[in-house]
């Protein structure tokens, strides 16, 4: 029986990793295409997909079972796999608790559930020996803390470009344009392709939209055609998520003495992540978790939607930027106070409402050949080298297993909330209320 051709739209997490499974599984691997708006070798500047930054956090740190299972599993792949081996640095994490939070007790019991824990307490007063945190005794809002040294950070843009390289040098198809349009047969009930801004069309038997903050935009116009009622629509399922990060460019000095304290990532319990430097990049990175935006869409069937806006990522409002620079100062003032990030990014993400996945195929009949493979809720990176086995799975029509087949199936509105895969576990789950409307001085907004 001959193999179904696949097309992969999105070369993030998802789709990389998809890509990369079916070449090793596929006798004829040059029946996959992937096609991205961005060419590998594209400035960092230009990209805007989640899965292509300065660096990712690495962890296997999770409440969930499920989920502290597939972190393990991806994480030898990132100390072993030569196509990704090189990237991971292997800096430990220390998380530090909001006040009340119980991530940190849930974690290590997770750990102690699975056969072992291996982390140890960590205190205020051990932090404060890297010169970055020297003021951490100032915030008020901590708990207590533990240290897992098996966690750490990649170069998330080298990884990435790398494990596609693999599946591209089996025989892979890249294309680098920008998907404007999915191609529907409504008579044969069917995705047949794509069309890109070019022009160009790209057809497969089958399709794996891996698009994470645009699938809407891109599902939009089937939804509008088909006449799915809103509640069946994608909007439902996933909302493209903003978050902000400074970027701190670092002398070769200030990297190295970082490196030398052997500085592990970080997380003050609500508030900020930090990413320590290498010597390659001398870039300290820090990810506001308090501030969330989204863009609505209006569009031209009168519904709404989440898009990243069309103008990039690196334009971040300076109103947007005051708040984000507050919720940095009150975790680590002294470093904010004597340093000016070099650069803004708003990166966006599809987040469902669990923070679960969305793994599974579209549940509209003239949709049965459409694979959906998104909802990376800002913590999958880490599952790049595994992700695409499970999609592959999706594709063929397997399971994945009851319980994962269960958290990252097409969710009515009863099931959408639980889950599991909450990137700090319930008490650091952040209220979609909370979330703020990306505004633009000129109030730029496109319509779809």
């Amino acid at each position: 029986m001959d193999e179904p051709s696949v097309l992969i739209v999105g070369a993030g997490t998802f789709g990389t990793s998809t890509a990369y499974h079916l070449s090793h599984q596929m006798a004829d691997p040059s029946q996959i295409t992937i096609v991205d708006r961005w060419a590998p070798m594209a400035p960092l500047s230009e990209k805007q997909a989640a899965a292509v930054d300065t660096n990712r956090i690495i962890r296997t740190d999770y409440e969930s079972s499920m989920y502290c299972n597939l972190a393990n599993e991806a994480i030898h792949p990132w100390f072993w796999n030569m196509a990704v081996q090189g990237h991971f640095h292997k800096t430990g994490w220390t998380v530090l608790d909001e006040k009340h939070g119980e991530f940190g007790d849930k974690v290590r019991r997770t750990f102690v559930d699975r056969g072992g824990d291996y982390t140890r307490d960590v205190d205020v007063d051990e932090l404060k020996r890297y010169e970055v945190l020297k003021d951490l005794n100032g915030n008020a809002a901590m708990g207590k803390g533990y240290f897992n040294p098996e966690a750490g950070w990649c170069d998330a843009e080298r990884a990435t470009m790398s494990f596609l390289r693999v599946a591209t040098d089996k025989g892979v198809n890249r294309v680098t344009s920008e998907v404007s349009e999915l191609i529907l047969d409504v008579d044969d009930h069917r995705v047949t392709g794509v069309r890109t801004s070019n022009g160009q069309v790209y057809t497969a038997d089958k399709i794996v939209l891996a698009t994470g903050a645009w699938t809407s935009a891109l599902l939009l116009p089937l939804e509008d055609k088909l006449l799915i009622p809103e509640k069946g629509r994608i909007e439902r399922q996933i909302t493209a998520v903003g978050r902000l990060s400074a970027y701190y460019t670092l002398s070769e000095h200030e990297t190295q003495s970082i490196m030398d304290s052997k500085m592990p990532v970080v997380v003050i319990g609500g508030q900020v992540d930090i990413i320590p430097p290498s010597q390659q990049k001398r870039t300290l990175k820090i990810n506001d978790l308090q501030t969330e935006v989204v863009h609505t869409v209006p569009t031209s069937s009168g519904s709404k939607i989440t898009a990243p806006p069309q103008m990039g990522q690196a334009r971040v409002p300076e109103q947007l930027r005051r708040e984000s620079e507050t919720v940095m100062c009150k975790a680590m003032p002294h470093f904010t106070s004597t340093h000016t990030p070099s650069r803004w990014r708003i990166c966006f993400d599809a987040v469902t409402p669990s923070e679960d996945w969305l793994l599974c195929r579209h549940p509209h009949p003239s949709l049965r050949n459409l694979v959906l493979a998104t909802g990376g809720s800002f913590h999958s990176y880490k599952f790049l080298p595994i992700a695409g086995k499970y999609v592959a799975k999706v594709l063929k029509g397997e399971s994945c297993g009851d319980e994962k087949d269960r958290a990252w199936k097409w969710k009515d509105e009863t099931e959408r909330s639980s889950g599991g895969g909450l990137e700090f576990g319930k008490s650091g789950k952040r209220s979609s209320a909370s979330r703020k409307e990306l505004k633009f001085d000129n109030d730029e907004r496109a319509m779809l």
